[in-house]
């Protein structure tokens, strides 16, 4: 499990992890802008499991569910907007995956 140095298990917390790769110098940073709630944005307040253009637009080609951090939803929304497209789903309305 540890690693042998010169005789000596160096523990996990010693061990370069190589977070200062990053803070070299002449690195050029960019900024990365907040995503923002597209329903709290729109003031959408019921998300239709109907709407299937909309929860489409939420489906990766595989057929899976973006996830939050990916669509910028916010919680509340993510979860009604899951619940939507998983009611779509079993009345044939959305394709549980995706085309092979």
């Amino acid at each position: 499990m540890a690693e042998q140095r010169g005789g000596r298990p160096i523990a996990a917390s010693q061990r370069p992890t190589g977070g200062d790769k990053a803070a070299a110098v002449g690195k050029k940073s960019y900024f990365r802008r907040k995503k923002v709630c597209r329903f709290c944005t729109e003031r959408i307040d019921d998300i239709n499991y109907k709407d299937t253009r909309l929860l489409a637009s939420f489906i990766a080609e595989r057929g899976k569910i973006v996830p939050r951090r990916i669509s910028g939803v916010c919680a509340p929304h993510q979860r009604r907007l899951t619940d939507a497209i998983l009611k779509a789903r079993n009345i044939a309305l959305l394709p549980f995956a995706g085309t092979l």
